[in-house]
């Protein structure tokens, strides 16, 4: 089994006007092959789907994309989102609440958010080939938006061992890793830069590999980090953005990332990078000096956490250092 996790896709403001002329396939660029060749492609959808809403008042950045636009998602592969993170509500409850619609009309699972409490917690839960995966999501970003027993929003939990959220994601997926195969932990959470994970984050991401995570998917800064294996989970401590139409930082270079490719063979995982970054609104597969500085700039940070990342044909090869 094969899963594609990428970061942040945002199909919001310039993105979804793009999409009124163009393809649903348009985003992904050059790289749909590499998505296409899975069994399913994890993402982190940093827009809302929905037709209706106003922007939330005294909100900067706020982003929609119309709910048509759930073929984008479908025209990649993709089998799970999280929307545990600081747009889903971007448009309101009633916005929100058309994006779960959308979502399972499409067939796509979801976990993060949801309208109350218990449905922002349940774990989305997929067959792939011969395997059942799961997917817990939670975030430490806008804790005004927690869900609860009668408001919709986010699984908000902060990545802190000694805090009861935290502990209730830790339960959730102790009980789901008695009842798939895979468990994946989506975690939107910390600051928007910083090449490094927060020593909070490495701690956390302990904890849930010792709870029985398979996979700590990390996001919401704008810039990747590096890959750690804790026992048998791989820890992806952000996955960056995939798809928006942010203006570039030439320093940290938000327009650079990867696919993050998890291969299960004969109960051990290999894991494979491809470096993308984004041009004209969509992803496209990293070339030239680019994809060396990329490339370069990962296997520094995965050495700083006792990761080996080697050449492969498709990008880096990673294993336990």
């Amino acid at each position: 089994m094969r899963l594609a996790f990428v970061g942040d896709v945002m199909l919001g403001r310039l993105v979804n006007r793009a999409l009124q002329t163009r393809p649903p396939t348009d985003p992904w660029g050059d790289v749909l092959p590499v998505l296409q060749d899975t069994d399913g492609v994890l993402c982190n959808l940093e827009c809302v789907l929905s037709d209706r809403g106003a922007p939330w008042p005294g909100k900067l950045f706020t982003f929609r994309s119309d709910a048509r636009n759930v073929r984008v998602l479908q025209a990649a592969g993709v089998r799970a989102v999280s929307l545990a993170n600081n747009h889903v509500l971007d448009f309101g409850d009633a916005a929100l609440l058309d994006c779960l619609d959308v979502l399972d009309r499409a067939g796509i699972a979801r976990a993060g958010a949801g309208r109350d409490a218990e449905e922002a917690q349940r774990p989305a839960r997929w067959t792939c080939l011969t395997k059942q995966v799961g997917l817990v999501a939670f975030t430490d970003n806008e804790p005004d938006w927690e869900a609860t027993p009668g408001r919709p929003g986010v699984f908000f939990a902060p990545p802190d061992p000694e805090d009861p959220r935290f502990r209730r994601v830790l339960e959730i997926t102790c009980q789901l890793a008695r009842q798939v195969d895979v468990v994946v932990v989506s975690a939107h959470w910390g600051p928007n830069w910083g090449r490094r994970p927060l020593p909070e984050h490495r701690t956390a991401a302990r904890h849930l590999a010792a709870a029985g995570a398979h996979v700590v998917w990390g996001h919401s800064a704008h810039i990747v980090r590096g890959v750690e294996f804790v026992d048998r989970c791989v820890v992806l401590y952000s996955c960056g953005d995939f798809v928006d139409d942010y203006a570039v930082d030439e320093v940290e270079r938000n327009d650079w990332s990867f696919v993050f490719l998890l291969d299960w063979r004969a109960g051990a995982v290999e894991v494979e990078l491809v470096p993308t970054v984004i041009r004209h609104f969509r992803a496209q597969r990293a070339s030239g000096w680019e994809r060396e500085a990329i490339c370069q700039r990962m296997q520094e940070l995965c050495t700083e956490l006792n990761t080996w990342a080697e050449p492969s044909p498709q990008g880096l090869r990673l294993r336990p250092g």
